[in-house]
This record gives C-alpha cells, sequence and structure tokens, in this order.
C-alpha cells in the first residue's frame, strides 16, 4: 500500500481537514495534520463558481499544482471527474497525480439532484485505476446526501469497489447502527464519512470501524462566518470576536 492508502488503516479514523486555497492547506499541515483534501465548494465559491457542475476544472488542476509538492499527503476532491468521459477523468487523475496528488474523490451524485448512473461511475472509477494505479480512489455515492435511491447504496459500493476503489465514501450517514452495518458489509473497505457537528464524535466513530473523517467544506464555511462576523464587529463598534492569526505567522506559511 501508499502512504496514504497506510493511513486508513491504523487504530484511529483518518481525520482528513480539507482545504481551499494554499494558506489553509499550509497552516493545517502546520497543526501536523498528514494528510489533507480540497473541498470542492471553497474552490468554486472563491472563483465565483457553483459547486457540483463541473465547472471548476481548472481551479482544482491549479490548486493541486499549487499544493501538490507540499509537506502534506494531497488528496483532490474532483467532483465527478468534470466529465461523463471515463477517458477524460482518467486524464485528469494522471494530471493531478503529476501535480503531486496521492489521492482523488470521485461522486456519483449531479448538480441537478440526480446520480450518475451506475455502471458509468463504475467505468471513471476503473479508468483512473488504470491509469494511475498508485492513485487512492475515494468512490463516493450520493445516495444519502441527496436523500434519493437510498436502496442503492450497497448496490453502489459493491460495484466500485468492483472497479477497484481504495475506499468508499456515504456523506450524510450519521445513524450509529447505519453506520456500523455498512462498516461490517464492506469489510476491509474503509469506509469514509463525513464529520457532521450534530452528528458522532471522532471517537465514538472510530468505535464503530469508521475509517476516514471528511470535514469537507466546514472549515471553509466556519472562515467565511469568522470573516463576515469579524467585520460586523466592527461596524457595531465591538471588539472582534475571532482570534486573528498573526501576519508574521500568515507570510511564513508562504516562506515569506
Amino acid at each position: 500500500m501508499t502512504a496514504f492508502a497506510d493511513l486508513h488503516h491504523t487504530d484511529t479514523p483518518l481525520l482528513l481537514p480539507n482545504a481551499w486555497d494554499h494558506a489553509s492547506a499550509a497552516a493545517l499541515a502546520a497543526q501536523g495534520f498528514p494528510a489533507i483534501g480540497t473541498t470542492s465548494l471553497g474552490v468554486a465559491a472563491a472563483a465565483g463558481l457553483p459547486d457540483g457542475r463541473a465547472a471548476t476544472r481548472d481551479e482544482t488542476l491549479l490548486l493541486a499544482q499549487r499544493l501538490g509538492q507540499g509537506p502534506f499527503l494531497l488528496s483532490v476532491d474532483a467532483e465527478g471527474g468534470f466529465s461523463d468521459d471515463p477517458a477524460e477523468v482518467a486524464e485528469l487523475a494522471r494530471r493531478l497525480a503529476a501535480a503531486g496528488a496521492v489521492g482523488i474523490n470521485l461522486e456519483d451524485g449531479r448538480g441537478d439532484g440526480t446520480l450518475t448512473p451506475m455502471d458509468l461511475h463504475a467505468a471513471k472509477i476503473a479508468a483512473v485505476k488504470t491509469a494511475v494505479p498508485d492513485l487512492f480512489v475515494n468512490a463516493r455515492t450520493d445516495t444519502r446526501w441527496l436523500n434519493t435511491h437510498r436502496s442503492e447504496t450497497a448496490p453502489r459500493l459493491a460495484a466500485y469497489r468492483e472497479a477497484g476503489a481504495d475506499g468508499v465514501f456515504v456523506p450524510g450517514l450519521s445513524v450509529p447502527a447505519d453506520i456500523a452495518a455498512l462498516v461490517d458489509l464492506l469489510g476491509a473497505l474503509p469506509l469514509n464519512v463525513l464529520y457532521s457537528p450534530s452528528g458522532p464524535s471522532l471517537t465514538q466513530l472510530a468505535a464503530l470501524g469508521v475509517r476516514r473523517v471528511s470535514l469537507g467544506s466546514l472549515l471553509f464555511r466556519v472562515a467565511l462566518d469568522a470573516a463576515v462576523s469579524a467585520a460586523a464587529d466592527v461596524r457595531a463598534g465591538r471588539p472582534v470576536g475571532a482570534r486573528a492569526t498573526t501576519y508574521d505567522a500568515v507570510q511564513s506559511l508562504s516562506g515569506g
């Protein structure tokens, strides 16, 4: 297994924070996180583009090129691969790996609220694994996230495993009994869930057998809220409530 794959088979789940630019990734790495993902929402919102609509291929590649040589393992959220042509998705994977990415997240949810046909998504996964065998493919199904075709969750995960997925991701899965049942069904295949502040804690997820916990867009949304709240505090004559990183500390993230 690769070093990134190894992180999915330790005594504790891999907690994967998700960055949206160089500064956020560097700050997380400085806190000792060995692997960092990207958040498609953060990348899209920063560029003024919609998330989940295959609109941010260039921005995603550019961010991977900026982060791929950093002192951490990089996994890239590539939505559905920005194409329904498996060959084009495989070419994207090659370029991400060349930039330094060690993992890719591929989702079957679409921006219109539908799901990519199971066989097509499996074909994308297979094409990526053929093109870049060492790239960790985290195959995401949005049956829970979109709350549609929930009965397809297990068949889809089985198809994605057969296609070569190294792990599977089911955002929206938060009921402990459902998590435990899916862990049992998957066996050694790592299950990734999306952390929810109102859901099980990291310790509880570990006890249930979850192998990877992603923070998704949470950090980006918290940062956005903190920025707006700070501006509102100043306008209202209140002390700024959020703690601010120093100028020099931010400069140091870029070697400045």
